[in-house]
């Protein structure tokens, strides 16, 4: 072989190199994305309000008005999460200012332990400014064994300051909309060993 050859081999080798190298960076990038995606909504949310982010209430409201609103519960699992979860009643109706509670039911329909956390979304979107919740689930990680059942309560109120919004007047339904997504094994190692440790301390 030729000097020219071998060079020409070697810059060959070195592309091929560049690009796997690449191709690997992404791959990782791309899981490391996956696995933060649910703090990062969380943020994201937080910070921007988008998905209809609702208010976290200290203590139920001061005032029940006349105006009812319905709320319709609705419950998703994603595709890598092997559960079952679904609200135990699709809707209730109440007073605005009414503290009301309702409950999701998820079982673990995989053959080992597992851990999921969710997110929520309010719709329209508006109305999650008016969405209190004084107890939830949401972005809280729950560990099932296998086949294990367990019940989550909401409870919440809407703020009567929505009845006073000229863009949701006419509103007479929201829709309170729950996805878990399973949290990584690693992750919830260190989130077990954490409150393990802090369990220690306060002992």
């Amino acid at each position: 072989m030729s000097e020219e050859d071998k060079t020409r081999e070697s810059g060959n080798n070195n592309r091929n190199m560049v690009v796997a190298l690449s191709c690997a960076g992404l791959f990782f990038v791309m899981v490391g994305a996956s696995y933060a995606a649910v703090p990062l909504y969380k943020l994201f949310c937080q910070v921007t309000g988008y998905g209809g982010t609702t208010q976290v209430a200290e203590r139920e409201s001061e005032t029940v008005i006349e105006r009812k609103i319905t709320v319709r519960l609705d419950g998703n699992v994603n595709h890598e999460l092997y559960w079952e979860f679904k609200p135990k009643q699709r809707t209730v109706t109440l007073h605005m200012g009414e503290t009301g509670q309702v409950a999701y039911v998820a079982r673990n329909l995989s053959e080992r332990k597992t851990v999921g956390t969710s997110v929520f979304n309010v719709t329209p979107n508006e109305a999650g400014a008016y969405f209190n919740k004084l107890e939830c689930f949401c972005f809280t990680e729950q560990p099932l064994e296998s086949g294990e059942r367990v019940e989550m309560p909401v409870v919440f109120f809407v703020d009567p300051e929505m009845d006073r919004d000229p863009e949701l007047k006419n509103v007479k339904e929201i829709t309170l909309s729950y996805t878990f997504f399973p949290v990584p094994e690693s992750e919830a190692e260190v989130s077990t060993l954490a409150t393990e440790t802090e369990l220690e301390t306060k002992l």
